[in-house]
């Protein structure tokens, strides 16, 4: 896919100039699916949302398809992760395919997490790059896209405010009640396949213990670390993410007697996704507490 995306550059190139954005002026490029939630909830139907990484596929190492290069020529603005993978491969093509649209980049607004765990092949992704599951991470998402957009479209800027004020009260609720359940529980650890899930764990006083470690499946040594932490800390639950695997926590779980619970960070619908992570969480956590 890559050595198609490569030789079609030219030819979208070459097709590119002042009027590269004319027949879809409001096309709004995101890196991720839970992205389109803020731009959606913040500007209504006024854009039509092109995802570069579509649900189910691992947004570590995702190669684009020409059709979503299409749209991507024609969108006005990109707004991207900032430390994913792909990203690291794909987003400066980007740039040159479309040179005009606009780029806001969320992970500016974002105090992140140093990698520990994220290689992709010999390469390291610059810092955790799973931040928007934070409902916190989530409120400055959403003021760094009211002011893209009201950038992009100023003459809506008042309907953008009322939209986002609306949306960070319900986050804000989210938050408090986040809040609320990590503190009722004495267990303060959870396991994870893929560690995705660490700006939550930092968040509300929480500790990630990842069965992955750099983007790698674990070693016979890791696996007996992970289950002896497990029985320690009486962890009833190891979480997963949809697009991966279960064969490794299944091992662990097989050994602890916990169960598998998948969860789906990537989803479109971030405040549902987001409030059935912080539900399951809580409930291991009280689980693991008796």
């Amino acid at each position: 896919m890559r050595r198609i995306f490569c030789l079609l550059i030219p030819l979208l190139l070459s097709s590119c100039g002042h009027n590269v954005t004319d027949q879809g002026a409001k096309i709004i490029t995101v890196s991720i699916a839970p992205f389109k939630y803020f731009v959606e909830q913040i500007a209504g139907n006024d854009f039509t949302v092109n995802v570069m990484v579509p649900a189910g596929a691992d947004p570590h190492t995702y190669e684009p398809f020409p059709e979503q290069i299409g749209k991507l020529r024609r969108s006005v603005a990109y707004i991207s992760n900032g430390y994913l993978g792909f990203e690291m491969n794909w987003l400066d093509r980007f740039y040159e395919t479309n040179p005009t649209m606009k780029k806001l980049n969320l992970s500016a607004s974002i105090e992140a997490i140093a990698s520990e765990h994220h290689h992709i092949g010999d390469h390291l992704e610059g810092a955790d790059p799973h931040y928007w599951v934070s409902p916190r991470c989530a409120a400055s998402i959403s003021s760094a896209v009211l002011k893209f957009v009201s950038e992009i479209n100023p003459s809506k800027k008042e309907k953008y405010e009322s939209n986002c004020q609306a949306l960070l009260a319900k986050i804000k609720d989210l938050d408090e009640n986040a809040a609320r359940l990590f503190s009722e529980t004495n267990v303060k650890c959870f396991m994870i396949y893929h560690p995705n899930l660490a700006y939550i764990a930092r968040d509300y006083g929480l500790e990630e213990i990842p069965v992955e470690f750099e983007g790698k499946e674990p070693s016979p040594a890791r696996m007996k670390y992970l289950i002896d932490r497990a029985k320690k800390e009486n962890l009833k639950t190891i979480f997963v993410q949809v697009e991966y695997d279960t064969k490794n926590a299944r091992s662990i779980a097989g050994e602890t007697g916990a169960k598998i619970v998948l969860i789906n960070p990537l989803s479109e619908d971030w405040f549902k996704a987001t409030t059935e992570i912080i539900n399951s969480l809580h409930a291991s956590l009280k689980e693991s507490s008796q």
